[in-house]
């Protein structure tokens, strides 16, 4: 493989296109709104002015957008570019929904489709230290390597069909929100009760109840510094996948549920485009108007 073309310059698709351009790939790139995808030009990228001219001869395409609806505009958009044969990762979280009309898509235009959404945020999306889920025809495998190698540390290889990706992925998400909305709560009854979180933090240091996670986000909320790795607005979309998938499956997910409803209020209070751990101030009163 030697081009790919990435749609979707976001948090996460910026820095897989800049991997991608390290590894000594030909990329190009598009987003709905092209200040986002320019400063990537700097990377070696070249910025398409449509998605049709990203994919134009391109080896593989990597989509890497809000949600199904606009991965498929814009994968329907870049459909006069498309070629048989070409390689598509689709790693947005599209959920057990979204994906089909996906895959579909991909049959209707002979593309080799891998379902590959990814674990991790803005730092390793920046690292190239992702972990990428995979579900898609061995055909694919040799082909999207390199792209692969570029973005991520390792890949887990789960089935040969579409689907199969993704439903890890939702699970492995139910249990990042529900650490975030746990550290979120754990920090705001602190404060509510009077308590250092520091005591907090320094009680359970080093043992069973104590995780990385935890330490990043009770820092990211007490410095107030929320540049998001993950942001609100996503994570509110993330949660409702989740929980659709729990009423599809006939899994009752109470957790899920409330945490999706806290993320609501969250971005009601301003805070959609900040890191999702903003989550803390929902446990409070909003401010009074005026």
């Amino acid at each position: 493989m030697t081009s790919a073309a990435v749609l979707g310059t976001g948090i996460m698709g910026a820095a897989m296109a800049r991997n991608l351009c390290r590894a000594g790939i030909e990329v190009r790139v598009w987003n709905r709104t092209r200040a986002k995808a320019e400063p990537l030009e700097a990377a070696g990228a070249r910025v398409a002015d449509d998605p049709a001219d990203a994919v134009r001869g391109a080896d593989l395409v990597l989509t890497v957008l809000h949600d199904s609806a606009a991965t498929l505009s814009a994968m329907s958009a870049a459909g006069p570019g498309l070629a048989a044969g070409t390689v598509w990762l689709q790693c947005t979280t599209a959920g057990i929904e979204g994906l089909p009309p996906l895959a579909g898509f991909a049959r209707e235009h002979g593309l080799l489709f891998v379902d590959a959404p990814v674990l991790g945020t803005r730092a390793p999306a920046e690292a190239g230290q992702l972990t990428v889920l995979a579900a898609g025809p061995e055909a694919a495998r040799g082909p999207a390597a390199p792209a692969l190698d570029a973005v991520g540390a390792r890949t887990v290889w789960v089935g040969e069909e579409p689907g199969a990706a993704t439903r890890l992925k939702l699970v492995c998400n139910s249990w990042v929100l529900a650490l975030t909305h746990g550290t979120a709560e754990a920090l705001a009854l602190a404060a509510g009760l009077g308590v250092d979180p520091q005591d907090f933090l320094d009680t359970i240091e080093g043992g069973p109840l104590d995780n990385g996670y935890l330490r990043a986000k009770s820092a990211a909320i007490r410095s107030g510094e929320l540049d998001p790795s993950f942001s609100v607005d996503t994570a509110v979309k993330d949660a409702r996948l989740i929980v659709a998938a729990g009423e599809a499956a006939g899994v009752r997910l109470d957790v899920a549920e409330a945490g999706a409803e806290r993320l609501r209020r969250t971005s009601e209070l301003g805070r959609g485009g900040q890191d999702m751990a903003a989550s803390y101030w929902a446990s409070f009163p909003p401010p009074a108007a005026g």
